[in-house]
């Protein structure tokens, strides 16, 4: 919640007057949105998932290390994974799956994504954001590589491949693309916004207030990667006491030190 709400105040600066900023500064916005998104969402979600252990539930987990994912049927098995099995379970299976044919996978595949934009509004831009993440699926359907990364990125392993490093910066480019269009206030705003960045990719202008929100979403990246095979990151059952509690002194003074006392809403409450 702390870098989702830092990174709030940034996203908002650069949608709002994306014209009169370079294109580092709106890619830098686009990436802290993706990171507001996702901090909000599986903040909230690992709150409630506490939460229901606190009362001898066991919710299922709803975010896996998703902007680790090296193509787009990867990212869309670890993000808000409750919705994704749902609409699996009760559209697309129903609809017949991929047992029909491949046009008719296809098919059903474009209709699940394009539902899943709509649930999310009546509003043009959830509509493209959801065919085009749509559009990025078909073609691994069609050569039968939907399913090529069903481990964890590097699993046993301290550092990833540099071929392993390029897919997942390339899943998450087209991911942030789409991004772009799930946060603009409308169509002619996203498409401006794409334009202006490439119009002024040489431009350079770098705020002073990205560094702190690039700080934080490296320490989430970093601590993520330490704890990408487990359900969730932060989670030390075999390391000593001493360190457990070391990180989690450290862990509360970075909340205070870093939380954003403007109050930010959450992002989700909208739908």
């Amino acid at each position: 919640m702390v870098v989702a709400d830092n990174c709030a105040g940034f996203v908002d600066f650069a949608f709002d007057n994306f014209q009169d900023h370079s294109g580092i500064t709106l890619i830098i916005g686009v990436v802290c949105f993706a990171f507001q998104i996702y901090g909000d969402f599986s903040g909230y979600s690992d709150m409630a998932i506490g939460l229901g252990k606190l009362l001898g539930f066991d919710l299922m987990t709803n975010f896996k290390v998703p902007y680790f994912s090296r193509d787009v049927a990867e990212f869309w098995r670890r993000w808000h994974i409750s919705l994704s099995t749902w609409f699996r379970d009760y559209v697309y299976f129903p609809l017949g799956g991929s047992k029909e044919g491949k046009t008719k996978s296809i098919r059903n595949v474009l209709i699940i994504f394009l539902v899943s934009g709509f649930w999310h509004g009546a509003n043009w831009t959830y509509i493209v954001w959801g065919g085009l993440n749509g559009l990025f699926f078909i073609p691994l359907l069609i050569r039968n590589k939907n399913r090529n990364y069903l481990d964890t990125v590097a699993e046993g392993k301290t550092f990833a491949k540099i071929n392993e490093i390029s897919k997942i910066v390339f899943t998450f480019t087209l991911i942030c693309i789409a991004w772009i269009f799930f946060r603009a206030s409308n169509l002619e705003q996203a498409f401006l916004y794409i334009g202006t960045i490439l119009d002024n990719i040489l431009l350079i202008d770098f705020p002073n207030s990205a560094i702190l929100n690039l700080f934080l979403i490296g320490i989430l990246i970093f601590i993520e990667w330490v704890g990408r095979v487990n359900d969730v990151p932060i989670e030390f059952n075999n390391t000593s006491r001493l360190f457990r509690q070391i990180f989690y002194v450290a862990l509360v003074l970075s909340v205070c030190l870093f939380f954003d006392y403007n109050t930010k809403a959450f992002i989700y409450f909208q739908f």
